[in-house]
């Protein structure tokens, strides 16, 4: 029941494309290993279809592959979200993340170094497909002077070059957690702004806020609600905690003291953030679900993509309040993904002024 092996021309598309969601190729052998790593789970996925008539599947696996199917339906039919193979097949990889980024920023600054390639424009992030390979990679920055993060990834969006599987790495979340993925996902399918990593995750992270929202009013299952609500507001609490020590580290970096007198009042400001978070653990019962993110030495790389999925929510919110459905809100979003940044940045400026004055 595995799907045959791709194509020659479908494996040549892979080698193309593969350095669009990875950030790119520099060197022939990060080629290499984007080229087969993509090409490695469109061989082995299969259609869900496949999976649900193969009695071998687990009673689990199948229950959550039915769900997959209704979350997909429900991005087609009540999100106007692309209706196309994707998440309509399923892998089984032998590891927790199908891919790991790494993240670079310097000693003194929460800017993100970027990678810049001809499709992709430029990324905040380089990934690989072996945590390893990832981990020498960030080595060989931190021995150029940058923070760096290497953090795994359970899905990503191919932006519609590929149907993109279901995969082992996330099909356990929780359902409302399941949804909210799939529909990020989608979204980058339907729309990607070349180079401009805020603009988005904020819009992809949007909708899926607004998705779940009326995914979760749908299913009218108030068992499922009241455990995505908690979800969200740890998330929401977690977030709040970055963003706050994110504000208090770019202020040390722009403040006028001394190289010095910055690197020992950012030592201070990670110690008081991993205090704060024993804190935040005990207010959620000892919940420790995102005990990973501080598996790491923490360092400016953690904090500086936190801003590109939240900082312009706000403003997408505001635009599909006006917008009043989702056709209409896409439409729109198009409209401010064909204007140049400056003016793009200018206009979700508005947007976000907007709320701010309701």
């Amino acid at each position: 029941m595995r799907r045959q092996g791709l194509s020659k021309v479908a494996a040549a598309a892979v080698t193309t494309a593969s350095c669009l969601w990875l950030g790119g190729c520099t060197s022939l052998g990060y080629y290499a290993q984007a080229a087969q790593g993509q090409y490695s789970l469109l061989a082995q996925a299969k259609p869900i279809d496949a999976w649900l008539a193969d009695p071998q599947t687990s009673e689990q696996l199948r229950n959550k592959l039915q769900t997959v199917r209704e979350i997909r339906r429900f991005a087609v039919e009540q999100l106007d979200l692309p209706d196309n193979g994707s998440y309509k097949s399923y892998v089984q990889l032998p590891r927790p993340f199908v891919v790991w980024n790494v993240v670079a920023a310097p000693a003194l600054s929460l800017q993100a170094r970027k990678w810049c390639f001809p499709i992709a424009g430029c990324v905040d992030y380089r990934g690989y497909y072996d945590e390893q390979e990832a981990q020498t990679y960030a080595d060989s920055l931190a021995q150029e002077g940058y923070d760096v993060q290497v953090a795994g990834v359970p899905a990503y969006s191919t932006l519609g070059w590929f149907n993109d599987p279901v995969m082992s790495t996330f099909i356990n979340y929780p359902d409302g957690e399941l949804a909210r993925l799939i529909f990020h996902e989608l979204a980058h399918q339907l729309l990607y702004v070349k180079g401009d990593t805020q603009f988005n995750e904020s819009y992809a992270t949007t909708v899926e806020e607004l998705g779940v929202e009326r995914w979760l009013q749908r299913r009218d299952d108030a068992k499922l609600s009241a455990a995505y609500q908690v979800f969200a507001a740890r998330r929401q609490g977690f977030l709040a905690l970055l963003l706050k020590y994110r504000a208090q580290l770019d202020s040390n970096y722009r403040s006028g003291a001394s190289d010095e007198e910055k690197l020992q009042r950012k030592a201070q400001l990670f110690d008081a953030l991993r205090a704060d978070y024993q804190q935040l653990k005990q207010s959620w019962n000892g919940f420790a679900g995102y005990d990973r993110w501080f598996a790491m030495p923490l360092s400016n790389a953690h904090l500086a993509l936190i801003g590109a999925y939240h900082d312009r929510v706000p403003a997408f919110r505001a635009l599909f309040q006006q917008s009043g459905s989702f056709v209409a809100f896409f439409a729109q979003v198009k409209k401010l993904a064909a204007l140049d940044k400056g003016a793009r940045d200018l206009a979700l400026d508005r947007l976000q002024a907007s709320i701010a004055k309701q």
